[in-house]
């Protein structure tokens, strides 16, 4: 893993961008982990919690628009090109979407796997421009001040000792990246779970 901590440090609120960005078009990018280093960030000063927040939630808004509009133009053939999901699980993301419709793009923020196909799908699939941005926006301002509060959280509960294993070690910052980093797989972990043991829909 790159070490996230400098290039937050270099780039600013402008790598939390990018990354949530990429990580919402389904690129392999810690997202996670990067809004819960923003989180600590920001519980050490060195980032602006508030800023934190509404950078990441535009970034997220701005990543699933675009894999709206890339599965409007190119259809479900470009998520069964990028995705690593099998097409099964293409299918009943597909399904839950058309079923669902804004509730499911909502719930989609939540679920390890589908988060970032809901975009293109809804697209592929029809639904209206105007509820999928207000689906989306809706689920992206609940999610991304959970992720960041949650590195916020490990800041304000466990920092203190964190830095003094990180001083320990040398003053490096692996350290707190690697402890944000298994907050942040530890619930992608759990979420990827329920998403397994979501229903798949009856089979044809």
């Amino acid at each position: 893993m790159p070490q996230l901590d400098r290039l937050i440090d270099s780039w600013g609120y402008v790598a939390v961008f990018l990354i949530v960005v990429l990580g919402n078009l389904g690129l392999p990018v810690p997202e996670e982990t990067v809004l819960t280093i923003g989180g600590y960030l920001a519980w050490q000063g060195r980032l602006q919690l508030t800023t934190v927040v509404i950078v990441a939630i535009v970034g997220a808004v701005a990543g699933d628009n675009m894999a709206y509009w890339l599965g409007r133009r190119y259809g479900q053939r470009l998520l069964s090109r990028v995705a690593a999901a099998s097409p099964e699980r293409i299918e009943w993301a597909r399904q839950f979407v058309v079923c669902h419709g804004m509730p499911g793009v909502f719930a989609a923020r939540f679920v390890a796997g589908l988060r970032f196909m809901a975009g293109p799908l809804a697209g592929s699939t029809g639904l209206a421009p105007a509820r999928f941005f207000i689906a989306n926006l809706l689920g992206a301002v609940v999610y991304v001040p959970v992720m960041v509060g949650l590195g916020y959280g490990v800041g304000y509960g466990l920092g203190e000792r964190i830095e003094q294993l990180r001083r320990a070690a040398g003053n490096t910052e692996r350290i707190a990246v690697a402890a944000l980093a298994l907050v942040a797989i530890s619930v992608w972990l759990v979420r990827a779970r329920r998403a397994r043991r979501a229903p798949r829909g009856p089979s044809s």
